[in-house]
């Protein structure tokens, strides 16, 4: 098998607020299609680690390249999908995730493939016309994650998504979100306070440390999918994982 190759490099990343240390010296590589998952204890950093890496926030020390260049969001695609779904009140399903599109003036017959064929992937075929209040929390976050996923983004950051779902509703987005990635491959770094899910999303887990924060190990997570949360190789990776953080 060929040597994967890395897409984002991150090198001796640090983040100042003031005097308070919040990121030290944070090292590692992000391979091109990876679905990467961030986890560690609660408060240890994990939004600033997403909002630095994508340039939202200025770094203190260290560089985060794409490619080989230094990211930049006027030339870089990065996309975004946060914790509270972030639908337009005033426009249709089918409106929403395609503002980007039309941001970006792609040709219309080329928006509406994309739309059709992401609409489908993610499970909305039928709610095209539907405005955000007429669908669910759990269809809200499908629309943020098409919206993100149809640019074809360099870059994907998802910042706890489906935190504040029902598990039944997040287990069927989840199985959804990981439909589309293997469907499209794009990179994808995914911060989560739930152990179980990064061990049934991820290929690679980032496990971080309380403050300063740096990080402690990186968990390779080798398991076919679909995954079984009742597989003892499963069981015992979360288990791992679970050390991990509850230790440190």
């Amino acid at each position: 098998m060929a040597e994967r190759k890395a897409k984002i490099q991150v090198d001796n990343l640090t983040k100042m607020f003031g005097d308070l240390l919040v990121l030290k010296d944070l090292t590692f590589d992000i391979y091109d299609g990876e679905f990467l998952c961030v986890v560690g204890p609660t408060g240890c950093g994990k939004t600033t680690f997403c909002n630095v890496v994508s340039r939202l926030l200025p770094s203190t020390k260290g560089s985060i390249t794409m490619d080989g260049e230094e990211i930049n969001p006027s030339r870089h695609n990065v996309s975004f999908v946060f914790q509270e779904p972030s639908c337009i009140p005033w426009r249709t399903v089918w409106q929403d995730i395609g503002i980007g599109l039309e941001i970006k003036k792609v040709n219309p017959l080329e928006i509406q493939k994309r739309l059709k064929d992401i609409i489908h992937l993610v499970g909305l075929r039928g709610f095209e016309a539907f405005y955000p209040h007429q669908i669910s929390a759990g269809m809200k976050q499908r629309v943020a994650i098409a919206r993100a996923f149809v640019t074809e983004p360099d870059l994907l950051l998802m910042d706890e998504p489906f935190g504040q779902l029902d598990t039944n509703t997040r287990f069927q987005i989840e199985t959804r979100l990981i439909e589309v990635w293997e469907k499209t491959k794009r990179t994808v770094i995914f911060v989560t306070h739930n152990l179980e899910e990064a061990v049934y999303l991820a290929e690679r887990i980032l496990v971080l440390t309380n403050k300063p924060t740096t990080i402690k190990e990186v968990v390779k997570v080798d398991l076919p999918r679909p995954r079984n949360f009742a597989d003892p190789k499963f069981v015992s990776i979360r288990r791992r994982v679970t050390d991990l953080v509850k230790w440190w």
